[in-house]
C-alpha cells in the first residue's frame, strides 16, 4: 500500500484516528437529570414505525453523558456524541448546548 492509499482509507493516516472521530454518532436529546457530578440523564426521543400495525411509535432512550464543566441544566437541548467507555454507564459526552431551558 502506498502513502497515498494510506491516507485515503478510514483510519490509515496518521491524523491520530480524526477522522475515525468523525464518524462517531451524535445525537439531539433533552437534559432530564444533572444531579451528579460531571454526568447528565439526557432523554433522547424517536420515532420508529410498529412492524404490523404500521403505525410511528415514540421511543425513548435514556443516555448518560459526560458534562465536564457541569454546564447544562434540567430541561436543555443538547448535542452528544458516542465516546469510548468513561464509566459503567458513560458512553456520551456532550458536545454543545443547542438551546437553554426556559428560566423559572
Amino acid at each position: 500500500m502506498s502513502a497515498s492509499e494510506a491516507s485515503t482509507q478510514p483510519g490509515g493516516g496518521n491524523d491520530g484516528g480524526a477522522a475515525a472521530r468523525h464518524d462517531r454518532r451524535v445525537v439531539r436529546g433533552q437534559v432530564t437529570s444533572n444531579k451528579m457530578q460531571k454526568t447528565l440523564v439526557v432523554e433522547v426521543r424517536r420515532k420508529v414505525r410498529h412492524p404490523l400495525y404500521e403505525k410511528y411509535v415514540s421511543k425513548r432512550t435514556k443516555l448518560y453523558v459526560h458534562d465536564e464543566n457541569n454546564e447544562a441544566r434540567i430541561g436543555d437541548v443538547v448535542e452528544v456524541m458516542q465516546t469510548r467507555p468513561l464509566s459503567a454507564q458513560k458512553r456520551w459526552r456532550l458536545l454543545r448546548i443547542v438551546q437553554r431551558a426556559a428560566q423559572a
